[in-house]
């Protein structure tokens, strides 16, 4: 940016118009001149204007006289929930940067503070050209943080002050021969990233959950879940249709394992009705991705009604069902902030 300010400095010290007959081809090869300044600032144009928010100057001069050397503060806008002001230097931002044009744009201190946050910002800054009848812009290339401590940040934007005097002759114009002119700026708040990590867990805190039905040869609701475990740091339900679910309906004892909140977790897992006589336990494995009919892991046919009903099976005694889950592993999506 700096080179190609120099550039237009230098097109308009060589004399490249300053003849009144040169002013007079600015009409004939206008559009050469355009394109030399483009050029000689970067491909850096707009038609639309600022998004964010612009000051219009009605005199540039006057707007210079009376910040003398220092900066003109903007009122204040408002961007995400941010409250910000655009600064601009018109004669530079210190004794050694006289003639050069500095922007800057400042974050209200008391938007950042409570509680601290890290803003990070994309900014543009924009100034009208009136000979090309488009916005110059300036843009830094990485989103600028912001802090209680960095509360602004600015550059110089590569025009001189020079381009903004009545002097200058179409297209290098950035006033109006009344000496008004605009600038603006777009801020970009660039959202704080969420993430999430996926792992998969096989050292499974509290593995083993056993849940007793009592009265079960009374039962009578269609299913009965049970209250809500903890296993491998999340919560857990068994679900049970004591006369079946599906193709098991009227046949068979259903049971699944569900997830308390509903989450996709990939599991690895053993189902149980726990023999009370003896050690046949009917188990079976369960793993993979929830099902779509229960959103969870298990059977619609998991043990035959008549096995219940078979006192000497062992199953159900002193008319208790036992049923248990064991869960070997399971993958975790963790959020985070």
């Amino acid at each position: 940016m700096e080179k190609s300010a120099i550039k237009e400095e230098e097109i308009i010290r060589k004399g490249d118009i300053k003849e009144d007959s040169d002013i007079s081809d600015v009409n004939s090869k206008g559009s050469q001149k355009h394109e030399k300044l483009k050029a000689s600032l970067l491909p850096y144009w707009r038609v639309r204007p600022p998004t964010t928010y612009s000051v219009t100057f009605e005199s540039f001069g006057k707007m210079m006289e009376l910040v003398n050397n220092g900066y003109y503060e903007s009122l204040p806008f408002t961007v995400d929930g941010f409250n910000w002001t655009l600064k601009i230097y018109p004669n530079g931002n210190s004794d050694t940067t006289r003639g050069l044009v500095y922007c800057y744009v400042r974050i209200d201190n008391s938007s950042i503070t409570d509680p601290p946050l890290d803003v990070y910002a994309e900014i543009k800054f924009f100034a009208y050209n009136y000979g090309i009848s488009e916005y110059y812009t300036y843009q830094e290339v990485e989103p600028v943080k912001f802090d209680s401590v960095e509360q602004e940040w600015g550059k110089w934007i590569g025009l001189y002050t020079s381009s903004f005097s009545k002097a200058t002759i179409d297209p290098y114009k950035f006033i109006t021969d009344g000496d008004k002119c605009v600038f603006g700026i777009d801020v970009f708040v660039a959202q704080r990233n969420k993430s999430e990590v996926f792992s998969y867990d096989e050292n499974i805190s509290n593995p083993v959950f056993t849940w007793n039905l009592t009265n079960f040869s009374t039962l009578t609701l269609d299913s009965y879940t049970s209250d809500p475990f903890s296993s491998g740091d999340r919560n857990w339900v068994l679900k049970v249709y004591p006369n079946g679910d599906g193709v098991g309906t009227d046949n068979s004892l259903s049971l699944y394992l569900l997830s308390e909140s509903n989450e996709k977790n990939y599991v690895r897992a053993t189902l149980r009705v726990l023999n009370q006589i003896g050690s046949d336990n009917v188990e079976k494995p369960v793993e993979g991705w929830p099902n779509a009919a229960e959103n969870g892991w298990g059977y619609q046919e998991f043990i035959p009604l008549a096995d219940l009903q078979d006192a000497t099976k062992g199953f159900v005694v002193d008319d208790v069902l036992e049923v248990e889950v064991e869960i070997m592993a399971i993958s975790k999506q963790t959020p985070i902030n």
